[in-house]
């Protein structure tokens, strides 16, 4: 099972990757990662993620076609 609190959901648009800040709650931030990396990182390769909106760093340790999973919590349970 997924752990809920280190999934958090992206959508693609038109070729580019956005997604809300998990640190500073900005709505609809381009991610710097394109499409073709989201298959990359669910085929098992780890990418380091820099949120362009206040420079909070993740990574992305897997995905699927709705989240990006983390290495850390980025939201709370329940």
């Amino acid at each position: 099972m997924i752990p809920f609190e280190r999934a958090w959901p992206y959508d693609v648009m038109m070729k580019d990757v956005f997604a809300s800040c998990p640190f500073c709650g900005t709505d609809n931030v381009l991610l710097p990662l394109k499409p073709r990396e989201i298959k990359e990182i669910s085929q098992g390769k780890k990418k380091l993620l820099v949120f362009p909106c206040c420079h909070g760093k993740l990574t992305v340790v897997d995905a699927d076609q709705d989240y990006l999973l983390t290495d850390t919590a980025v939201r709370r349970r329940g």
